[in-house]
């Protein structure tokens, strides 16, 4: 009996340690050609991404002036989060050919090259809405991030090439680890001469997601581990 109990605890333990070491959950949606709004397929995955997260804060830019470094600060569990963005950027605050803000007037433009947000706490969620992103370029934008440990994760965003220089395309991109948090975000612009923008970043700590396994699906092995938990405190009621 006594080893009943102590493998059914494992299985227990097991469940949380894999559901806690999950990578990074991404969120997409692209809209090739749009009005100069954010796109359905966009706004979706967008809405998607923040379904799993609560007390957020959103940049929209409108309070920013000047030029890079910029110093943005976001609402945190319970601490502020506090970040710096920098590198081949600007502040725009009029549309240009193909690029607009997602809310009000105010947004990010990137040139060819990278550009960085640094956080003085760490974070476990981010997303933005791009715009003009894919014209003149022949490969995709990656996108890298860098954990408390100091490990780089790469992600490249599937978007759309050659869209239009003013098909006003806009996608979300996004992502949320409830297993892990980052201290840094890189982006590499695929080059080839492209400008696009950016807007309405989201930013949170582990604290804000509200469901440690996105959407509610949780691993395989989650499962089946969990199934077997069940299944030897079953036995173990039995065998009292």
């Amino acid at each position: 009996m006594k080893s009943i109990k102590a493998l059914a605890a494992t299985a227990v333990i097991a469940t949380v340690s894999l559901s806690a070491s999950a990578a990074p959950t991404t969120f997409f949606g692209e809209d090739p050609t749009t009005a100069g709004v954010l796109g359905p397929n966009s706004t979706t995955a967008r809405n998607t991404f923040l379904t799993n997260l609560s007390g957020t804060g959103t940049e929209d830019f409108e309070a920013l002036t000047g030029s890079q470094p910029f110093n943005l600060l976001f609402p945190g569990t319970t601490v502020a989060l506090n970040a710096t963005l920098a590198g081949t950027i600007s502040l725009a605050t009029s549309p240009s050919t193909g690029r607009f803000a997602t809310s009000g007037t105010n947004y990010i433009t990137a040139s060819t090259g990278n550009f960085d947000i640094t956080f003085a706490t760490a974070i476990s969620a981010f997303g933005f809405n791009g715009i003009d992103i894919g014209d003149f370029v022949t490969q995709q934008m990656t996108i890298t991030l860098t954990d408390i440990n100091g490990t780089p994760t790469a992600f490249t965003v599937p978007h759309s090439l050659n869209i239009g220089n003013t098909a006003q395309a806009t996608l979300f991109w996004g992502f949320v680890d409830a297993g892990n948090s980052y201290t840094s975000i890189s982006f590499a612009n695929a080059g080839g001469g492209d400008t696009f923008a950016f807007d309405d970043m989201v930013v949170g700590d582990v604290g804000q997601i509200v469901d440690p396994e996105p959407n509610g699906v949780p691993e395989p092995a989650t499962l089946l581990l969990t199934a077997l938990g069940l299944g030897l405190l079953g036995l173990r009621r039995k065998i009292k």
